[in-house]
């Protein structure tokens, strides 16, 4: 039976409830649920959009019905099974292969229906969603993977949240849609050449948003405007952030902010990382190596250095907050057998942050232990949370069961400083977070991409993951220069990798120095038993621990990144304004020439500038596609017009960059 509501078509057949309603621009959301009804959450969608009220017709003998909000357009029979259309052309369909139907051929033996639900004792179900495919798509956004594909077509990935790997599942097409899989369940999406399908493992309704636009750059701003948009980013933050595993000592903090003075390398911030705590879950300085955090505090902000430090959501089973916060149920809870969740230097269980009462816990802290200092940002690492194991069936939190909501948490985990930070009165809070889910672009978010290995092969997978973020709403994008593991600083590869990183990463949201650098043989500070002092710490990580060479070209391109403030402040506003990434695919700018639509070696930071990173050892020259236009080197100035490929050298000292004209 359908029934017509102002802005929703609604559809009720053999005990499903099938609900499609207007949501923004040219979109439509879909619900389906075996319940009663739905649960109200709206997840991603958060933002109050102009209701809008639907055009709906139902056919004379009710066999089918349809529901247009401006271009876009579906179209739904009795069996419930939907077709979308964009300007009256159909870009996708429901997968449907049973006895009726409306759609293409059907086969009346596979008996193939497009949303399955399989019920689980108590009451949810996993729900698949499926489409047809067309093998000739390209599909981008989704998030962070470490794999080599851009062009997500053909890839199965994990909705789940992994050391750096960070399901966002906002996904654009080339065929003018954008599509958000609006549910933080662990699953899967599988882009396969014969069907497109989505899974969620434990919910109660099905849930997703549909878009169409002429280009990525509409399809964005689209989904921003309900989801959230990044707030205008803060001057003082867009030059050097210098870290390094890790700085054990006030006394190693504040002599590596003196010898940047000394040098004149301008530095932003100054990232205090693990293990600076007595134990996890402590939240505070270890007083026996920082004595005195407000004197440090002050020193670097008369530097003109901010302040940012490491938070874990672990917390050790000798920390002093532990009695505490297990009594209270402000941890996450396990399954079956021991209460531990994560094992990394402790027996350690992790803060549920989606415990509003657990967030302000937290907060409280924080802010008494670090914020009260002076200290101005909050590192949220291991923000999966990084469990023993990634048995998600294993643990619940305060909204479900972790197989119900998993991928939210580190969002709840930021909104535990971001929303109390806006409360206490700051402008715009900024924090460092190792993942995130659909809408975190609007928490304050600065998200970098994980612990990955210190290779070429690992730096090829992180410009993917930088375009493939970018596309999935999150702006604010960035990596470890460096790699994070490094087995050897000394080693030439390395050190070459370090350059060619360094050079890339000038061309992206933040510019950040960190990573372990081997090899790990410098002396614990004391023996105590899984204290602040005992951890390692590697060799050094400022730009002139690498060398007097590799320090000037590093330095050269700090004055580059100096020298395009503006630029990159006008690029951060636009973030704010629209929601287009920093690190752009070609095809954002371009998105009428086909060949963009196949290059992913060489990005746009911007709409100026077009960069080609070196992203293999020993290469010293690349070949460069240039769009239509003209086109400045600027290393030398010499001026080319587009729509061909060249061969442009790239010394160790200089990769390829050009600027339109």
């Amino acid at each position: 039976m359908f029934i017509c509501e102002e802005r929703a078509l609604i559809l009720r057949h053999q005990g499903e409830t099938l609900r499609i309603e207007t949501w923004g621009r040219d979109a439509l959301r879909i619900r389906a649920t075996m319940y009663p009804r739905f649960t109200g959450d709206n997840h991603a969608l958060s933002e109050k959009t102009e209701v809008l009220a639907a055009k709906i017709r139902i056919s004379e003998d009710e066999s089918e019905a349809s529901i247009r909000n401006g271009r876009i357009m579906v179209t739904v029979n009795r069996q419930g099974v939907m077709k979308f259309f964009r300007d009256d052309q159909v870009i996708f369909q429901e997968y449907f292969r049973n006895y009726e139907g409306t759609l293409g051929k059907q086969s009346r033996c596979l008996k193939y229906i497009s949303r399955e639900y399989t019920p689980y004792v108590g009451g949810d179900y996993r729900i698949v969603q499926k489409f047809d495919s067309d093998p000739d798509e390209k599909i981008f956004g989704m998030g962070q993977y470490q794999q080599t594909n851009t062009n997500l077509k053909g890839c199965i990935l994990d909705l789940e949240q992994r050391n750096s790997q960070v399901s966002v599942p906002f996904m654009i097409s080339d065929k003018g849609y954008g599509l958000l899989w609006n549910n933080p369940a662990v699953g899967r999406a599988s882009f396969g050449m014969n069907i497109t399908e989505f899974r969620a493992e434990a919910v109660k309704e099905l849930d997703y948003w549909v878009t169409v636009g002429d280009n990525p750059k509409e399809l964005i701003e689209k989904y921003t405007e309900v989801s959230g948009r990044a707030s205008c980013f803060p001057e003082d933050l867009m030059g050097l952030w210098q870290c390094k595993l890790r700085y054990r000592t006030q006394k190693e903090v504040l002599s590596v902010a003196r010898e940047c003075r000394k040098r004149n390398v301008p530095v932003d911030v100054i990232v205090i990382d693990f293990f600076h705590w007595p134990y996890q879950g402590d939240w505070r300085f270890d007083s026996t190596y920082w004595p005195d955090p407000k004197a440090m505090v002050d020193e670097l902000h008369e530097m003109g250095i901010k302040v940012c430090v490491s938070v874990w959501p672990s917390v050790d089973k000798k920390s002093e907050n532990f009695a505490e916060m297990n009594e209270r149920g402000l941890l996450i809870r396990t399954e079956r057998g021991g209460a531990q969740t994560y094992d990394y230097q402790g027996d350690c269980v992790e803060i549920d942050c989606t415990n509003p009462e657990a967030r302000e816990y937290l907060y409280e802290k924080v802010k008494k232990n670090y914020l009260d200092y002076g200290i101005d940002m909050v590192w949220l690492d291991n923000a999966e949370p990084d469990f023993v194991k990634y048995d998600f069936d294993h643990y619940r939190y305060y909204i479900g069961p972790a197989l119900s909501c998993s991928n939210v948490y580190p969002q709840y985990y930021s909104r535990a400083i971001y929303e109390n930070q806006l409360k206490d009165g700051v402008k715009t809070p900024v924090n460092l977070l190792r993942s995130c889910w659909a809408g975190s672009q609007k928490y304050g978010n600065v998200v970098w991409s994980g612990d990955v290995p210190s290779t070429f092969e690992s730096m090829r997978d992180q410009l993917q993951c930088g375009i493939n973020m970018g596309l999935a709403g999150i702006p604010w994008w960035t990596t470890d220069i460096g790699g994070f593991m490094t087995d050897d600083v000394n080693d030439p590869q390395f050190r070459q990798l370090l350059i060619r990183w360094f050079e890339f990463a000038v061309y992206t949201a933040v510019l950040r120095l960190h990573g372990e650098r081997g090899p790990i043989d410098i002396p614990p500070l004391d023996d105590r038993d899984w204290g602040g002092g005992y951890l390692h710490t590697g060799h050094a990580n400022e730009m002139w621990s690498y060398g007097e060479e590799n320090f000037k070209i590093m330095r050269k391109y700090l004055d580059i990144r100096l020298e395009m403030h503006d630029y990159i402040r006008s690029l951060f506003d636009e973030a704010h304004e629209n929601g287009s990434p920093l690190l752009r695919a070609m095809f954002y700018e371009f998105p009428e020439d086909e060949k963009c639509w196949e290059i992913y070696d060489q990005y746009m930071f911007g709409s100026r500038y077009l960069v080609a990173p070196v992203l293999n050892a020993d290469t010293f020259a690349r070949k460069v596609y240039l769009p239509e236009g003209t086109w400045r080197d600027t290393r030398d100035n010499k001026v080319y017009e587009g729509n061909t490929t060249i061969t442009a050298d790239a010394p160790l000292e200089s990769i390829p960059v050009f600027e339109r004209v």
